[in-house]
């Protein structure tokens, strides 16, 4: 079965959004490391990352996603990850990968996007 990987983008207030879904891995990760790098080359240093679709995450995903931090706290922005707790029966893949590699502490993390970009919601505890 192949799954297509595919990343879109739009705007919610101040908050830049991309949806990703499909699998992140070895193969996709270099496109949403681009999509994430013309976002803050645009100006766009509040990222919303909605990986809710994400079936799959290897390493080279949570590579991504560690920069994608790093270079958002480099422009004193904010990145925000979408990942609910519920959908699998133990939660999403990539909260079950980032939380085996010892890396969920790491980032923010929401169960939707109407959560993500309220100023007064409180992130998950990880």
């Amino acid at each position: 079965m192949v799954v297509a990987f595919n990343v879109t983008g739009g705007e919610h207030g101040d908050w830049a959004v991309l949806q990703v879904s499909g699998e992140l891995d070895l193969v996709t990760s270099p496109a949403l490391r681009q999509r994430i790098h013309d976002a803050v080359a645009e100006g766009r240093h509040s990222l919303v990352l909605d990986l809710s679709e994400v079936y799959f995450c290897d390493s080279s995903g949570v590579g991504v996603l560690i920069a994608a931090r790093r270079l958002i706290r480099s422009c004193r922005g904010r990145l925000h990850l979408i990942l609910p707790a519920h959908g699998a029966a133990d939660g999403s893949h990539v909260n079950r990968v980032l939380g085996a590699l010892g890396v969920r502490r790491l980032f923010e993390v929401y169960p939707d996007i109407a959560a993500a970009v309220d100023e007064e919601a409180r992130p998950l505890s990880a």
